[in-house]
């Protein structure tokens, strides 16, 4: 299983976690398997999600599609994304 985890601010985290929901469609016919969303303990407006995917292909393509492109500016992204593109090298017992 892929992952792909993305940091990024918002202008207003409850405008973009609508949208971000109203966008799980698009992220699922995309080959996302879900995921978590985590806010920022210092700064509410910082987002980090971790999405597992079917493969890094279909992530990476997700990625860089327009549609996203567009949803994240309707969501008020404030900055450039990081993203990263991980494969799973170990699942530690505890």
């Amino acid at each position: 299983m892929a992952h792909i985890l993305v940091r990024h601010k918002v202008a207003d985290f409850d405008k973009w976690k609508a949208v971000f929901d109203e966008h799980s469609s698009v992220r699922q016919a995309s080959g996302s398997k879900g995921g978590v969303v985590f806010r920022s303990s210092d700064d509410p407006n910082e987002v980090v999600i971790l999405m597992e995917w079917e493969n890094l292909e279909k992530a990476r393509q997700f990625s860089q599609s327009e549609d996203l492109k567009e949803a994240m500016q309707k969501a008020g992204v404030a900055d450039q994304p990081d993203i990263y593109f991980l494969d799973e090298a170990d699942k530690p017992s505890v």
